[in-house]
């Protein structure tokens, strides 16, 4: 694909992220994106056949932003400890400085399980960034910074806190500046993942 159908699409996604974290995905329509994207609804078509099919891209194009920030921390010479810290600290800013980023994951992937039933199936459209959460983990249990245990629950662990935490920055009830949180809240991922003598 031509790197301006793909900037297009990109700027079509990232509209759509906005609108559909805003209204919801059923009182989001077609041409509420267009008119956003100053584009015919035609147009529009020539870029996603569907508005389930530019639901499925968002998804994908969305957590794939937090997957690449998360590559990049399990890259770095630093203990997981460290990694711990930065990736918190880079999900709040990413909570902070593009919402609808986190919003959409949280309201409309998660609330609309039906829209992504075909083709999004397990960790499909997902994928990058869970895997880049494994790797974390598994470094971390290999150089026994972190205990080892199955998958899932530190996966939920993890995500339950971070995710729970950029839903009470959305509802506007934290008393600080959510960045203010970050220390404490990776604090709290590293006591619960840490490797312990027995």
């Amino acid at each position: 694909m031509s790197t301006a159908k793909e900037t297009k699409k990109n700027n079509i996604i990232e509209n759509s992220l906005k609108l559909f974290s805003k209204k919801g995905f059923y009182n989001t329509t077609i041409p509420d994106i267009a008119k956003a994207m100053k584009m015919s609804v035609g147009n529009m078509y020539n870029y996603f056949s569907s508005k389930e099919e530019l639901a499925k891209y968002a998804i994908k194009y969305s957590t794939n932003i937090l997957a690449a920030e998360l590559r990049e921390i399990n890259q770095m010479d630093i203990s997981s400890k460290e990694k711990v810290y930065l990736f918190v600290k880079n999900y709040f800013e990413n909570v902070k400085n593009s919402p609808e980023v986190v919003e959409y994951f949280l309201r409309v992937y998660l609330s609309n399980r039906e829209v992504f039933k075909e083709g999004c199936e397990g960790f499909l459209c997902v994928g990058e960034f869970v895997t880049e959460v494994m790797i974390l983990l598994d470094e971390g249990a290999q150089n026994k910074e972190f205990r080892e245990q199955d998958f899932f629950p530190a996966f939920a662990m993890i995500m339950g806190c971070l995710g729970g935490f950029a839903f009470l920055s959305g509802e506007a009830v934290l008393d600080k500046d959510l960045l203010e949180y970050s220390d404490p809240i990776a604090d709290n991922i590293y006591r619960a993942l840490k490797y312990e003598e027995s």
